[in-house]
């Protein structure tokens, strides 16, 4: 296993890159090598510091760094010789299997359409974002990689994310839902409603590889069994920010509740395990990091605030997603679902 990490990626790199890559390596002997790629003297010095001293690291020199306020487009020509440009070139060229990052998510989602192309069967990738409820976990698909969605798009992302729920995550049965207004058939708007009619096609014709809910609404993500939630890029980025900046709201309350009297903290502190225990289920340092589907090769995009933690398990997923063949089984699907239409 190769993977290219783009150690200059994201709001704290490459500190946390580097502690990500130390742990990584520790806990994942199935690593044979991990390209650290970035302005060489800068990652030299951050190993030094953090003591990474392992002998399957290996610098690949980019003396460019997309900024987060970048446009990811632009930096497509400005920028060619950029860590997420080079990172994803040593996929390309077959010396890795897979690239991370947690840089600009654009520039990681356009480098990646660019070099490597999507799959057979695939229009436009989109990005699968981990979001944990009562059941386990729901992949919200797509969570900003590809606003314009159309319903092909949408019917795309639904076998795609239903294979990856199932190889990767170990769902055997996944279930997937339309995200829409009501639960009702007829709600929602032309591309939900357009989307319904094909997935109900599918369900009809029984070539679905996966069960269809239906339409489902915001509080589907976290107490119905879920596995896949669809929307357009648009409609996911917002979701899962909101529900993001939701979590930091409530935490923050809860702090401000909890020191207002002795008894309060008292109790705050007697409950600290189970404040832990929700904290670890519902970080997105747990998670790791979010699969670009589609793309004929394996990219994995991490939050751009990510920690050490964080990058540490978008490795581990990047791992995972190759070890169980994803793109090759999304392609056996699609390429089913064309034989039967």
């Amino acid at each position: 296993m190769k993977i290219a990490l783009d150690a200059m990626g994201g709001d704290n790199a490459p500190s946390i890159n580097i502690i990500g890559a130390k742990d990584a390596l520790a806990e994942y002997p199935s690593i044979e090598t991990l390209f650290l790629v970035g302005d060489e003297e800068t990652l030299k010095k951050a190993c030094a510091e953090h003591k990474l001293t392992d002998a399957r690291i290996q610098i690949v020199h980019a003396k460019e760094v997309v900024e987060m306020h970048e446009s990811g487009a632009k930096t497509l020509r400005s920028k060619k010789h950029s860590s997420i440009a080079i990172a994803t070139e040593l996929v390309k060229k077959g010396e890795a299997d897979a690239v991370v990052s947690a840089g600009n998510t654009g520039a990681a989602v356009a480098t990646a359409t660019l070099k490597l192309r999507t799959l057979k069967g695939v229009e436009r990738a989109g990005i699968a974002s981990p979001i944990p409820n009562e059941y386990g976990v729901c992949n919200l698909l797509d969570a900003g990689a590809n606003p314009e969605a159309t319903a092909r798009h949408l019917v795309t992302y639904a076998v795609m994310g239903a294979i990856y729920s199932n190889h990767v995550m170990g769902v055997k049965d996944p279930v997937v839902g339309l995200m829409s207004n009501g639960e009702e058939d007829e709600k929602g708007n032309s591309l939900t409603k357009e989307t319904f009619a094909l997935l109900k096609q599918l369900e009809a014709a029984g070539k679905c590889p996966f069960s269809f809910k239906g339409n489902v609404e915001g509080h589907d993500l976290f107490d119905t069994k879920l596995d896949v939630a669809l929307c357009d890029g648009f409609t996911g980025n917002i979701i899962l920010k909101s529900c993001e900046a939701t979590a930091k709201a409530m935490s923050k309350w809860m702090k401000i509740e909890f020191k207002r009297t002795p008894l309060r903290t008292l109790g705050a502190a007697m409950s600290r395990g189970v404040f832990k225990a929700v904290k670890q289920r519902s970080s997105y340092e747990s998670y790791g990091g979010s699969p670009l589907l589609g793309v004929n090769g394996v990219c994995i995009i991490a939050h751009g605030g990510s920690s050490g933690l964080a990058m540490k398990n978008a490795i581990r997923v990047a791992q995972e997603t190759v070890d169980q063949s994803v793109n090759p089984h999304i392609e056996a699907a699609l390429a089913s679902l064309d034989e039967a239409s």
